[in-house]
């Protein structure tokens, strides 16, 4: 068996904006999610972007299981990297950083990137004075993990 760890942004209607579906991810196919960023519109349409972990044919089935519900699934095929060689450490990047991914280190006054927090949100890409943090493409497993068995 393989594990497999994916990031995806999830998208409900009204309609399935008050079920219990990403709960069942968890009770029905025993896997392990971790919510990066919600939110729910003022017309109850919802946006979600989880870590979604376990087993490879039962986060498949999970997410044909999101699908068959309405969801619709978008893959965070980005991630956020820092140019350390243009990083100036002023600091810019930590004040709206949402996950706190990125801070001061009092200490050494530089600027530490926690790559596992961040939610690739891109905050810090527009906000950087001399970008140094960017958005790359990132080749995941999401082809293999929306193959249909």
């Amino acid at each position: 068996m393989s594990e497999t760890k994916e990031t995806i942004c999830l998208s409900f209607p009204p309609d399935v904006s008050n079920q219990p579906v990403v709960c069942n991810l968890a009770r029905i196919y025993g896997l392990t999610f971790n919510i990066l960023k919600a939110r729910i519109s003022p017309k109850q349409e919802g946006q979600m972007t989880i870590e979604i972990i376990g087993e490879r044919d039962q986060c498949r089935q999970g997410l044909r299981y999101l699908r068959d519900h309405g969801v619709s699934i978008t893959p965070v095929a980005h991630k956020i990297r820092r140019i350390e060689k243009s990083c100036v450490h002023c600091g810019m990047c930590t004040a709206l950083c949402p996950t706190k991914s990125l801070r001061m280190d009092v200490a050494t006054r530089e600027v530490l990137f926690l790559r596992e927090k961040c939610s690739v949100c891109g905050l810090c890409t527009s906000l950087c004075p001399v970008k140094a943090m960017v958005l790359e493409t990132e080749n995941g497993i999401w082809e293999a993990l929306t193959e249909e068995a």
